[in-house]
């Protein structure tokens, strides 16, 4: 390396000038001698940095590459070229772990980043490619190694095979979340075993009798309400639904009142929920309604607002192309099947199809609370109806 300290700016300025002309010429090693000049003098900017990074590079020093690189991301961690450069680095010289990682970090800035050059969208684009590339082979990779050791995933509990895609980056972990209260403790579970809850299989039996009930209720087109409604003396969060009939509610709880007039019309759905442990929490609980979603239609990905509660859904009049995303898993919507799932897990909800999508929606407690526990919260959330006279969001509201 050259050594410069005492060069006049405007010389440093020419040197550098060079070394770029030297670079668009595809001569590495002028442009390199260039910039490793500017270097020594102590005057090198991020990008200079990351011009002798990328003419190191193509000289094949990679250690000169990765400390060049290591200066650009001291300046500015941020920096998409340097993030890529050195994830393609690693990936060129066969150590695809270290380089996902690298990937990983760049598509992560590239989330908010906004409107990128074409250069760095296709960098992202390849990065996105390598990474599941990647992450395929080393889930094969793990799954020969533990069938060489006699293990079966398939024989263990299913959150075995997902720890091994989230291991292997094929998923990603997602955790509970709610928006308006947290408890600590429970289980971060997705989808639970219908199978597991016995008073379903009745649901699940009076499915077609309730089917009529939601037909005669959409043939009607009365007592529909948007199911994301504007909230009374509060501001309205951000939904992409807001007010807008595409996913309506109708309700046969709501806030812990009965809504009489609904409920007369569907007997058979009320005798159904009978033996449902819904909570029952004054101005909040029990929550029971058909769900709404119109042809074409996307529930955006959101989370619920407690993580003391299941979501239930008994899927209803279901064409196809419906699914169901919760967490890291997607399920296709099928009629009379039910669905029990956390909504404090970011979650989202499709209708692909041409006709309206109709299921009967209401929370139940979590299993894992004891009576002491749904006691002692029941008089908690009924204190804070209370102390805000009524005039609190209902936090009651559920998801999809």
């Amino acid at each position: 390396m050259t050594s410069a300290p005492d060069l006049p700016s405007a010389d440093l300025q020419s040197i550098a000038q060079r070394g770029v002309e030297a670079w668009r010429q595809g001569n590495a090693a002028a442009a390199r001698q260039a910039f490793d000049t500017v270097v020594a003098a102590g005057r090198a900017t991020p990008q200079l940095w990351l011009l002798l990074a990328q003419a190191c590079d193509s000289l094949d020093d990679r250690p000169a590459a990765h400390a060049a690189l290591d200066q650009v991301l001291a300046a500015d961690r941020a920096n998409l070229y340097a993030l890529l450069m050195k994830g393609d680095i690693l990936w060129r010289g066969g150590d695809s772990r270290a380089a996902t990682a690298w990937y990983n970090a760049a598509l992560g800035v590239a989330d908010t980043a906004g409107e990128l050059p074409p250069d760095l969208v296709a960098g992202l684009e390849n990065a996105a490619r390598v990474t599941a590339q990647a992450a395929a082979g080393y889930a094969a990779h793990l799954h020969a190694t533990l069938a060489r050791a006699g293990v079966q995933p398939g024989a263990l509990p299913p959150r075995f095979g997902e720890a091994l895609d989230i291991l292997a980056g094929v998923r990603q972990p997602f955790f509970q979340a709610p928006t308006s209260f947290f408890y600590p403790g429970l289980p971060h579970t997705a989808f639970f075993d219908p199978a597991d809850f016995a008073w379903i299989a009745a649901l699940e039996a009076a499915a077609p009798a309730m089917a009529a009930e939601v037909e005669a209720v959409l043939a009607a087109d009365a007592g529909l309400t948007p199911y994301v409604e504007r909230p009374r003396d509060r501001p309205a969060k951000q939904h992409a639904l807001l007010e807008d009939a595409r996913w309506s509610a109708f309700h046969l709880w709501k806030d812990g009142a009965l809504v009489a007039d609904n409920a007369g019309r569907c007997p058979a759905t009320m005798a159904a929920l009978a033996d449902a442990p819904i909570p029952r929490i004054r101005g909040r609980s029990p929550m029971v309604l058909f769900s709404i979603l119109r042809p074409a239609t996307h529930i955006p990905p959101h989370n619920g607002m407690l993580n003391t509660r299941l979501i239930c859904h008994i899927p209803l009049i279901v064409p196809p192309d419906c699914r169901l995303r919760v967490g890291s898993e997607t399920r296709h919507v099928e009629a009379g099947r039910a669905l029990v799932f956390d909504d404090s897990i970011e979650h989202e909800a499709w209708n692909d199809s041409d006709r309206a999508r109709a299921i009967l929606l209401f929370e139940i407690w979590r299993p894992e609370l004891s009576a002491d526990e749904r006691a002692a919260l029941t008089a908690m959330f009924e204190s804070i109806s209370d102390f805000d006279e009524g005039q609190a969001p209902s936090a009651s509201r559920a998801s999809s």
